[in-house]
């Protein structure tokens, strides 16, 4: 087989089913190739390689399997950067193909040329430039294994095009075991460490769960529930993390963090046993590492050893797949036989209704114009919590992870680590061909999708009946609310002015357009739209633009130090 050839055989082996990509001069022989085998991978065309990247990152969370892109040289491969650097940030496994110039000019500056492995070495698991077609398979082996097992990531193999020469061919052989001395990532957690875990956990008088997108990407919500309901304990999660444990369910007390709610950061404040699955501590969770979860013993699981004591230091490490360190957890305590202090347990409930009787999340129920939380309610209304939802990043990703009620993994669609604009609408296209039957729905913002709306093209080229909830409130919202907050209103260009007419830009498109602006229309039209189930519509819902996110920690403030939304009276005197 050729070079070109040979990739495509390498993805078939893998069994990839969708690959993403966009055509260039230096991957013109991996396209004829992929041309050449008809149906048996499906392409799909996106309109701008950032697209790609986002779709097969969708594509991925939403299935656990590795999503796969397909990308030129120079500006192909640095379009591309963003979605993969997204992908790093959330531990999302991606296989992404860049074509490079021929070796012979590799740095000489040649037409397309950039040094694709320096550039996305920062923001990659890891990288490679295949210099010889005889390391073709094997290193494609390589990134497959290397993206998708241990702490997931996106893993690039830039390709030169006299690599992939159609007149030079070589034996193919895909190598199916693999050695690769530098990495071993743990396959098992600590027994011993788990029972020490156990152990703290039955001692506890205050305990609560802490999960993040580990206990999403290792596939453990069926034992994490398990776990947490046998024992009784409180828990919250990460944004990432959501629909690991059912948010519905009492026990679940709230996302934590920035924009979590009062009884899940109190809890975490006044807890004297953490115990944290598949979190990294990042600074949206943590507020002031100072005051993080003075009283407690930590005790912490994660697959990758760098992420544990790197921001807080933990006093039960536990390397491993949280996965099998959870179901390990329940079987220790299933033969250690043990409970927890039940009196102690129903004095922390107490505490904990107590807080949730604050109220956290209030809004203006009777407000004549839209509330942003009121449209996910509806949101999770109308779809009855059946809802693969991707969103971009601003005030509507915070309102949907605080409104839409996840009870299943890998519904919750979101770029949580790098907060990449841009990001809701093409991965909705990953969801959707991941799950051609679902329904699927991207939140946004008119400032969001604006960034990558020419994909829209490629849901009417390939069908995909995706709903787009726009909460248009005219403003960069998140950059409006934090200019309020810290900059005395100075609303510094975060007003989005000469916006296009929305329903007219879905309609030039091929797809449906709706525009509403009354509460009391909302419903009726949300429902007309997901009624139309082999149609793309975009919803431009008109929101209250002076609305903010409740509960926020400011920035150098703990968790008990919460901005908790005003009351009505309030509001009225200002």
């Amino acid at each position: 087989m050729s070079g070109a050839e040979i990739a495509i055989q390498a993805l078939i082996d893998e069994g990839v089913e969708y690959v993403f990509g966009y055509p260039g001069g230096a991957v013109l022989h991996i396209y004829d190739a992929l041309f050449q085998r008809g149906e048996v991978i499906k392409h799909v065309l996106v309109r701008h390689e950032q697209g790609a990247t986002h779709a097969a990152d969708g594509y991925a969370r939403a299935t656990g399997k590795c999503g796969v892109c397909l990308v030129t040289s120079g500006p192909g491969a640095t379009n591309a950067v963003t979605g993969i650097a997204t992908a790093h940030m959330d531990s999302i496994p991606l296989v992404v193909l860049t074509g490079q110039v021929p070796t012979p000019v590799i740095g000489s500056d040649a037409f397309q040329e950039v040094d694709t492995v320096g550039i996305t070495r920062p923001c990659v698991k890891h990288n490679f430039l295949v210099k010889r077609l005889e390391d073709l398979a094997a290193t494609i082996r390589k990134a497959f294994f290397i993206a998708q097992s241990g702490r997931p990531g996106p893993v690039v193999v830039d390709i030169p095009k006299d690599v992939t020469d159609p007149n030079v061919k070589i034996p193919y052989l895909y190598p199916r075991d693999l050695n690769i001395r530098s990495y071993n990532p743990a396959k098992r957690g600590h027994l011993g460490q788990i029972r020490k875990a156990v152990e703290a956990m039955l001692a506890a008088k205050r305990p609560i769960f802490y999960t993040g997108g580990g206990a999403v990407l290792d596939d453990a919500a069926a034992p994490l529930t398990e776990l947490v309901r046998a024992l009784g304990f409180p828990i919250t999660s990460t944004l990432m993390g959501l629909g690991a444990y059912p948010m519905t369910d009492k026990q679940f007390v709230g996302m934590l963090g920035m924009h979590g709610t009062y009884e899940a950061n109190m809890a975490m404040h006044e807890t004297d046993c953490l115990i944290a699955i598949g979190a990294r501590f990042d600074d949206r969770v943590t507020g002031k590492i100072e005051h993080f979860c003075p009283h407690a013993e930590i005790i912490h699981v994660d697959v990758d050893p760098s992420s544990i004591s790197k921001n807080v230091k933990v006093q039960v490490p536990i390397v491993g797949p949280v996965g099998s360190v959870v179901t390990d957890m329940l079987s220790l305590l299933r033969e250690s036989g043990g409970r927890p202090d039940q009196a102690a347990l129903a004095a922390w409930w107490q505490q904990i209704d107590d807080w949730r009787g604050i109220d956290c999340l209030r809004y203006d129920r009777a407000s004549s114009v839209i509330k942003p939380q009121f449209a996910v309610e509806t949101l999770y209304k109308v779809t009855q919590g059946e809802l693969y939802l991707t969103s971009d990043v601003g005030q509507h990703q915070m309102f949907a992870a605080q409104f839409y009620p996840f009870d299943k993994p890998r519904r919750w669609i979101n770029s949580g680590g790098l907060g990449t604009m841009g990001f809701g609408l093409p991965a909705a296209m990953g969801v959707q061909l991941a799950h051609p039957d679902a329904q699927v729905a991207c939140i946004s913002g008119e400032a969001s999708i604006l960034m990558c709306i020419q994909e829209m093209a490629t849901c009417k080229q390939y069908s995909l009946p995706i709903k787009v909830v726009l909460l248009n409130n005219g403003y960069m919202g998140m950059v409006r609310q934090w200019q309020e907050f810290f900059y005395e209103s100075r609303y510094a260009h975060s007003y989005v002015d000469a916006l296009p007419d929305f329903v007219a830009l879905a309609q030039s498109f091929g797809h449906v357009g709706m525009r509403v602006e009354q509460p009391d229309q909302l419903e009726a039209a949300m429902r007309e739209a997901f009624a139309m189930k082999d149609r793309f519509v975009f919803l431009d819902v008109i929101v209250d633009p002076s609305e903010n996110v409740y509960p926020m920690i400011c920035a150098g403030k703990g968790h008990h130090e919460m901005e908790l939304p005003p009351t009505m009276s309030e509001r009225e005197l200002a």
